[in-house]
């Protein structure tokens, strides 16, 4: 290339005409020769930057350190200005996806989660499993909307839907929508929608929901609690159910952060204590418990459990359910169960929990043995909040994470979330969690009440009562052909917890 410019200045400078030539004929070869001047420097040119583009996106690993040692007229910076930015900006490593999982897509599963928060964190658990063994593809879940709460929140509001999918690629195909032509059939109301069976094994699936994805396309499954059996299933359905509760379903950004910043401000006054208080109105409503309630409070809560037709026990003796350990303690029995478990009097201690059915008349035995009782409301202005504001799922998503860190949680009802968060800390290294006997409890309590016991022995009964009842590892209680009285899978999760089976203890 460099020759041909010399012998092109020669001429131009006129330093002669070769031997042979015309005036003519010079010029053709003249204009020819820069003819393919002109196309070697463009095809040069081309070739040069493509090697740049094709070098940019081999990776962040050793791409760029090939880059930095060109030529510095094909960097944007100096070497200096390189240095600047390097140092004040922070190397952010790569997030690294999990390859996708390539599998013959056998249709489309749509789901409805019913129920509270951590009931439908349960239930989705379940359906990506179920997903997953079936070989389809599952569109982000719907939440409930219609139940006594009435959150509006859709599934995005709550969980981080973006890490959901990419998460869980690996395993199962997840799309926020379905595809516009199958869309288009399910707003025209031409979706095959069912309830399936409670507590099926995964063999149900397959033999029973599969053949109908295969034939309609889509299956819309309304109903998603406790629809997957919780022992007898295969290991890697376990371990993916683990998987999603424990790492894929991650709360919003902002849920996330509003959470930390509560566990700050408990953790600048020393450890906490979480009291998960189950007595709201409508829990009390649903279960029929009015312990210490008065004749007005009583029928108020029997009016609402009349108001709801799919609360479908109505008449309930309170006594005789207290008795056999089915109703959440009330404020007065928690308080002397924290004494009688020598819960220091100092203690901060974080209601995770709704209104208290009652108010602070309920509450005040209570506050009088532990006056440090505090709340995401007490801890958080109003501004923090606001955005929480019937949005119950919400709310609960902060409590959850507050639970989560606890130096002990204490449970005073077994429901979902008492559940639910129990399993988590014991994947989380079996953190202290008091899961206490109602049905003993309650007599405890009430032999001490009528003198029948001293202060001393009462308490030396209930740290008996307990002393293998703090959430450490226990083999899951398995009940053959009566699934609703054994164990529940999300509150020990075995498969998943990092413990000897040797260790393991016979009791919970």
């Amino acid at each position: 290339m460099c020759k041909i410019e010399k012998v092109e200045r020669k001429r131009e400078m006129g330093g002669g005409i070769l031997k042979g030539e015309s005036k003519g004929g010079v010029e053709k070869q003249l204009k020819g020769s820069k003819m393919k001047l002109w196309m070697i420097r463009a095809t040069s040119s081309v070739l040069l930057w493509t090697c740049i583009v094709q070098l940019t996106a081999i990776g962040e690993t050793w791409g760029p350190r090939v880059l930095n040692v060109w030529p510095p007229c094909f960097n944007h910076e100096s070497e200096a200005a390189s240095a600047l930015v390097h140092d004040k900006l922070p190397s952010v490593p790569a997030r690294v996806l999990p390859p996708k999982r390539v599998y013959k897509n056998n249709g489309y599963l749509m789901v409805s989660c019913n129920g509270g928060l951590n009931q439908m964190r349960a239930a989705i658990c379940d359906m990506v499993a179920i997903a997953r063994y079936l070989n389809v593809t599952l569109i982000v879940p719907e939440l409930d909307k219609s139940s006594f709460w009435a959150d509006p929140s859709e599934f995005r509001d709550i969980f981080d839907v973006d890490h959901f999918i990419t998460s869980l690629r690996d395993e199962v195909r997840i799309l926020k929508e379905l595809p516009p032509r199958l869309k288009k059939r399910v707003e025209l109301g031409r979706v095959y929608s069912m309830p399936p069976i409670s507590w099926s094994d995964i063999s149900y699936y397959h033999n029973q929901i599969l053949p109908l994805i295969q034939k309609y396309k889509v299956v819309h499954l309304n109903r998603t609690d406790s629809r997957l059996a919780n022992n007898g299933q295969p290991l890697e359905i376990q371990k993916l159910r683990c998987r999603v509760n424990f790492s894929a379903l991650r709360f919003t950004f902002q849920i996330e952060e509003l959470g930390k910043r509560v566990i700050r401000l408990l953790r600048q006054n020393g450890p906490f204590l979480v009291l998960h208080l189950r007595y709201e109105m409508d829990m009390l409503a649903f279960s029929g418990c009015t312990q210490g309630c008065n004749a007005e409070e009583v029928e108020e809560l029997k009016r609402m459990r009349y108001a709801y037709p799919w609360w479908k026990e109505k008449i309930i003796n309170s006594d005789l359910k207290r008795k056999d350990g089915l109703c959440p303690l009330t404020p007065e029995e928690t308080a002397l169960t924290l004494r009688a478990l020598d819960i220091d009097p100092s203690m901060q201690i974080y209601i995770a929990a709704g209104e208290i059915y009652g108010g602070e008349r309920r509450m005040a035995s209570l506050a009088a043995s532990y006056p440090n009782l505090v709340r995401k409301e007490t801890l958080l202005g109003a501004a923090d909040l606001r955005f929480f504001q019937n949005h119950s799922s919400q709310m609960a998503a902060l409590d959850y994470l507050v639970s989560l860190e606890s130096d002990i949680f204490v449970p005073t009802y077994d429901g979902n979330m008492a559940k639910v968060v129990e399993g988590h800390r014991r994947f989380l290294g079996f953190k202290k969690t008091v899961l206490l006997d109602r049905r003993l409890l309650v007599d405890l309590i009430d032999q001490y009440t009528n003198g029948s016991l001293s202060w001393d022995e009462f308490s030396a009964a209930v740290k008996e009562t307990h002393a293998d009842r703090m959430g450490g590892p226990v083999n899951r209680l398995v009940i053959p052909d009566r699934p609703k009285e054994e164990d529940y899978y999300y509150s020990n999760p075995e498969e998943c917890l990092q413990v000897p089976s040797v260790n393991l203890l016979s009791s919970r």
